[in-house]
């Protein structure tokens, strides 16, 4: 990437470039493999009683991988006394078993099919079928009775999450006047979303719908309760699980229930279906899926709080051969899995970059800092083949590494003077600065943070404790920081995105419950901020919707028993650090993987629920494992990174990868965070930026207080810390940075500023030649090309010696808000 444009003299009336990069999109198609054979799903089929139904596809199948649906297949029934299908679903008739056939373009498959239970009584389940019908047609959601506060004097808990609750709604409040069992059809449960009577929510089913039918023979049945004895559901499955699809493609999705009893039910009626990116993909509330574009995406499920996904992958329809992917360099696991995905997507990866643009990019991506201008003309007249290598393992142990990282974690753990006193916020800031420095494993520094006790002014970890007085703020910090979880939704209901219940939250909350400090008070800012933190022995968290504690339980964690005196925190720890849990390092990981390429494997980095998939399941798991078989040592993790053919890939596009934003064919441009940017202003122009109260030569990078007061990094998305997301902090452009670079203080001041870069070139009496070639080296770390030089040394040549300074802040104004300059590419 260059920066080659025509430079008048009055370089200030330019506008400042676009601070955003736009990447182009095509509609692709991709063709479907030549080999295939038909196949039916579910593959098994077990019916039991009357009233059960089983939804049939036709698939076809390029061995393991589901092709798109056979969609003018024929089914036929082997004994039709047995079981019949009707409109592709399959119905019992009897007892006994049956094949089912399909045949679509001269080929056959069959699946053999159980029926059971047709002579056993059936009646209609409150847990399993009444509440189906309430979610699927979303009387329970929050903009309906789900809300907090019902609508109309009617209310249902969010997504059915109290089922004890619901049916006490249902029955016994209003005088019990939504149900009429004597009379079914006069049930105002039954009038209003048929819409007899006046409904705000309009129209929810038809008075011939399986719906009705459910809910008036559960009335008429007098309106059994939900029952001990009732069949859980326990998980729930996605017909076809992956499938490789066409643009313009349909495909049923079927959904299969799995229950505690053992019996299997399809709801693929009553599922309700969303699908994560539109562009790729589009479904409707039937289950039926419609194919818009080449990419990924997946279609996430839920039923009766139970969450699951299937994966929809359409290649591009770009010729390239199979062989080329063989020849593409792999250095490490991260390539393997890259190229892999790649090669399934048909997306060939952009050419490797120069070295220029790699030392730029890495020194930025792991120390926050631009190299110097010896430091660019050594690296790119060094001849060596492994000086990339050499370059990864220099900067892993410079000392602006721990700058930044430390920067990083403390924005990650709230570490500010907003809330703390600063002998607190210096021993919080020194201890994670101690940790970076050190090296320390990440599992080790997890612990220690989650069991610190003592004094917060010498133990810098205890201040997580004293920023975080309630159990329920633990909770949720912890869960957020080391596992990419948003839990906070299970505070009050189930969480619908998640598996985490209300229940659980308040078991995981209740480990915290005995913690304490002395010294808290009303003001977490007055005196000098001195807690003494400890655990007590006693003490539980009340659960409100139950009005007592849920016993103490990390999330999936084995339960402690109420009696157990010991710190709660302890058992926290090893839950959390254990390598069986499945979030801990998948989170670390997907966090280091977002700094060096923008973009997370799981975006956003803060939301590692099951609904939300990564772009590369098997990277980001290799990944995770790479991180617990290097000890969790982090460090290992960025070098492999850096180290990968992947990273060091152009950030340019080729015509065929452009559409690319999630699977990393080509490097993705960025621009540099506030601090990062600031620094490097400073850096080029050689005038640091005073902040108060600070020494002279203070980096951004190296404040330990976020709340330092600066208008730039304010205005180019610093963020607050007060809440622990990734959201509090923007790169996103906007006016005002346009604005401030274009005629604001900080970078008018600094190419003003007395003995800077400017003035020591004049001083110097440097040629054009020279102030040329010095300022691409020092901001964009390179060689100004030859029409760079030219037309620049032409403009500095017609100044007059009055005006040379002038000219000099103009020149440097240019480069320092150029797109080049503001992003890493």
């Amino acid at each position: 990437m260059t920066l080659a444009f025509p430079l008048p003299s009055d370089m200030r009336n330019l506008l400042p470039l676009i601070l955003i990069c736009v990447f182009g999109s095509a509609t692709l198609h991709a063709a479907e493999p030549a080999r295939r054979s038909l196949a039916i799903l579910p593959p098994q089929v077990a019916l039991f009683g009357k009233e059960s139904r089983q939804r049939l596809v036709a698939q076809w199948q390029s061995g393991a991988t589901a092709l798109t649906q056979a969609s003018d297949a024929q089914f036929s029934s082997s004994d039709e006394k047995v079981v019949r299908v009707k409109d592709g679903v399959a119905l019992p008739i009897a007892n006994g078993k049956a094949t089912i056939t399909a045949e679509a373009a001269g080929q056959r498959a069959s699946v053999e099919v159980t029926v059971t239970g047709m002579d056993e009584p059936f009646q209609w389940s409150f847990r399993n079928h009444v509440e189906s019908v309430l979610s699927k047609s979303g009387c329970n959601g929050g903009a309906c009775h789900g809300a907090r506060a019902g609508q109309k004097g009617f209310r249902l808990t969010l997504f059915g999450f109290d089922l004890d609750a619901d049916h006490a709604y249902l029955t016994r409040h209003a005088l019990g006047r939504r149900i009429v069992p004597e009379d079914p059809g006069r049930s105002l449960l039954l009038l209003k979303p048929t819409g007899v009577v006046p409904h705000k929510g309009g129209v929810r089913f038809e008075t011939d719908s399986l719906e009705y039918r459910v809910l008036a023979e559960w009335i008429a049945a007098d309106a059994p309760g939900p029952k001990d004895d009732d069949p859980l559901i326990e998980k729930i499955e996605i017909w076809p699980p992956q499938s490789r699809q066409v643009v313009g493609g349909t495909q049923q999705m079927l959904v299969m229930a799995h229950f505690s009893d053992g019996h299997v039910e399809d709801v693929t009626a009553w599922a309700k279906y969303t699908s994560t990116n539109t562009a790729v993909a589009n479904i409707q509330q039937d289950g039926k899926l419609s194919v818009m574009g080449a990419g990924e995406g997946a279609i996430k499920v839920w039923y009766l709080n139970l969450n699951a996904l299937a994966f929809v992958s359409v290649p591009y329809a770009n010729e390239v051969p199979r062989e080329a992917f063989a020849n593409f360099e792999r250095r490490n696991f991260i390539d393997e899995h890259i190229l892999a995905k790649l090669e399934s997507l048909n997306l060939p990866p952009s050419p490797p970059c120069d070295d220029a643009t790699f030392l730029r990019r890495a020194f930025l991506d792991t120390t926050g800092t631009l190299p110097s201008a010896n430091e660019v003309r050594a690296f790119l007249a060094d001849a060596r083949a492994d000086k990339r290598d050499r370059l990864i393992d220099e900067l892993l142990a410079r000392p602006e590494f721990v700058d930044y990282w430390t920067y990083k974690w403390s924005d990650l753990l709230l570490v500010s003077g907003e809330r703390l006193r600063p002998p607190a916020l210096k021993a919080y800031y020194d201890w994670i600065r101690r940790h970076v420095s050190q090296n320390t494993p990440w599992d080790q520094f997890a612990r220690e943070l989650v069991t610190a006790s003592g004094s917060t002014h010498e133990n810098g970890a205890a201040n997580f404790y004293a920023l975080h007085q309630d159990p329920e703020d633990t909770a949720e910090t912890i869960a957020q920081a080391f596992m990419g979880l948003s839990i906070n939704c299970a505070k009050c209901h189930n969480h619908p995105l998640e598996k985490w219940t209300n229940d659980q939250y308040y078991g995981f909350a209740n480990m915290f419950s005995r913690v304490r400090a002395k010294g808290w008070g009303g003001d977490y800012r007055s005196g000098d901020g001195l807690r003494v933190v400890y655990s007590d022995t006693q003490g539980e968290l009340l659960q409100p919707s139950k009005g007592r504690p849920q016993p103490p339980r990390p999330l999936d964690g084995e339960t402690l028993p109420f009696a157990d005196t010991a710190d709660r925190r302890a058992a926290v720890a090893r839950w959390l650090t254990d390598t069986d849990n499945p979030y801990f390092a998948r989170a670390i990981a997907n966090r280091v993987w977002a700094n060096y390429f923008g973009v997370g494997l799981v975006e956003k980095v803060d939301d590692l629920r099951i609904t939300n998939p990564a772009s590369n399941e098997a990277l980001l798991q290799a990944a995770a494992d790479f991180v617990v078989a290097q000890r969790y040592d982090l460090k290992a993790l960025m070098r492999e990174i850096l180290r990968s053919s992947t990273y060091q890939r152009a950030s340019e596009p080729t015509p065929e990868n452009q559409p690319d934003e999630r699977f990393y064919a080509h490097y993705y441009p960025k621009r540099l965070k506030a601090e990062v940017l600031l620094d490097a202003v400073s850096q080029v122009a050689a005038a640091p930026t005073a902040f108060k109260d600070l020494p002279a030569g203070t980096r951004a990078l190296q404040l330990a207080d976020s709340a330092v007061e600066s208008y730039f990094l304010e205005a180019f998305g610093r963020p607050d810390r007060l809440i622990t997301c990734d959201c509090e902090r923007s790169d996103e452009p906007s006016m005002t940075q346009v604005l401030h670079l274009y005629n604001g203080d900080t970078l008018n001041q600094k190419l003003a500023a007395k003995d800077n870069a400017l003035e020591r070139q004049l001083t110097a009496q440097a040629a054009p030649e020279q102030i040329v070639e010095a300022l691409y080296l020092a901001a964009l770390a390179r060689f100004p090309t030859d029409e760079e030089k030219q037309q620049l040394c032409a403009v500095l040549n017609a100044t007059p010696e009055a005006e040379r300074r002038l000219a000099l802040e103009d020149l440097y104004w240019s480069v320092l808000s150029s797109r080049e300059f503001l992003f890493n590419h």
